[in-house]
């Protein structure tokens, strides 16, 4: 690949192949897949992402807001897109583009019933979510009677799937308490499809349940994480290829005299002779304070330089006094083929998710077809 030039993010549609394929390898010929795309595809392109899926013939995407499946449909992304967490407000723009709203509480399922109602919509796919434990969107058990006589008083939705989901599916010692979550989803499951007399798709599973829960899998999983190249294990990891490599290059090179500091605040004071690369990225693009004071670090030259004194909104000062390197060099913050963004995010105590879903807009992505 070219050298950067500036900061870039690649992303490698050939690594996101390899990872749904795997993930699809994982599951029986009839499971579906649902891929989730937000957050810009966790960080990178949701559009040029979702397009790519599309090709491979994934059968559903996945937003957590409305302006995101706009943006797909805007972009050509014909298959149903679920929105997990759709607002009152924009439901008439969600039926304009014909994306799926996730009902996930009374208000939310009157509220949609009256929009659809007055935008004459008939039987429009909907999806109803239960809270089986991770306590942060959804419906309990108690609520399957109101859910129900809602239903029955109206023509305008028609429920697609039935979902829930899992809180602790990549932690084994918290097996029992995921095997409860899904038996307390197959209770309200079995009763919904009772009381609709119908069957409507279910699905629980997201990246670590696909893994680690087949008996869970259902009509249909969701992927998020695993798509992007990470498996939320060591071992699983192994088998998925990281999609995105953030680069940038040396502006500056410093020689730091002993007893002089470097950036603001003094945070990094030297103690000997030092030698200080200057690289155009900072918080501003998604390398959060957290990595600042030796914690984070960049590749250069195939060797650790770790983060010298705070990040700067702009700009990172990195300790190269080891390293043969100058001005115009390449640098690689994360990537397969050094550091992967799991191990770097680790470096500061956080998660992939963090790092990967912060890199800025502002930062150029270049698509590896």
């Amino acid at each position: 690949m070219p050298k950067a030039q500036e900061t870039v993010l690649e992303i490698d549609l050939k690594a996101l192949t390899h990872n749904f394929q795997y993930l699809k390898s994982k599951l029986k010929n009839n499971t579906k897949v649902l891929a989730v795309v937000k957050a810009f595809a966790y960080g990178s392109d949701a559009c040029e992402i979702a397009k790519h899926l599309q090709g491979l013939n994934v059968d559903y995407f996945a937003v957590a807001y409305v302006d995101e499946g706009v943006a797909l449909r805007n972009a050509g992304v014909t298959k149903p897109i679920l929105v997990l967490h759709p607002i009152s407000v924009n439901f008439e723009s969600l039926i304009e583009y014909n994306l799926e709203p996730n009902l996930y509480s009374a208000k939310i399922l009157e509220a949609f019933i009256k929009v659809a109602e007055a935008e004459n919509q008939t039987h429009y796919p909907v999806h109803i979510k239960f809270n089986t434990g991770l306590n942060r969107l959804g419906f309990e058990e108690k609520d399957i009677d109101f859910i129900i006589k809602k239903l029955s008083e109206t023509k305008a939705v028609k429920v697609t799937s039935l979902f829930s989901h899992m809180a602790a599916s990549e932690d084994l010692k918290e097996k029992d308490f995921t095997l409860n979550q899904i038996e307390t989803f197959k209770i309200c499951a079995n009763e919904m499809k009772k009381l609709l007399g119908y069957s409507p798709m279910l699905h629980m599973c997201n990246t670590s349940g696909i893994l680690n829960y087949p008996e869970a899998h259902f009509d249909m999983v969701r992927t998020g994480i695993g798509l992007y190249g990470f498996g939320n294990s060591i071992e699983e990891s192994k088998h998925l290829k990281p999609i995105a490599t953030l680069k940038t290059i040396i502006s500056q090179i410093h020689n730091i005299e002993e007893g002089e500091s470097v950036g603001y605040n003094r945070a990094f004071i030297s103690n000997s002779i030092t030698r200080t690369a200057t690289l155009p990225l900072g918080h501003a693009d998604g390398i959060s304070r957290i990595y600042g004071k030796g914690k984070g670090f960049v590749t250069i030259q195939g060797k650790k330089a770790p983060i010298a004194g705070n990040v700067c909104m702009d700009m990172i000062m990195v300790d190269v006094t080891n390293i043969d390197c100058e001005e115009g060099d390449e640098v690689i913050v994360f990537g397969p083929e050094t550091v992967t963004a799991e191990t770097l995010a680790e470096s500061a105590k956080t998660i992939s998710y963090e790092l990967i879903t912060a890199i800025s807009q502002r930062v150029k992505r270049i698509i590896i077809k």
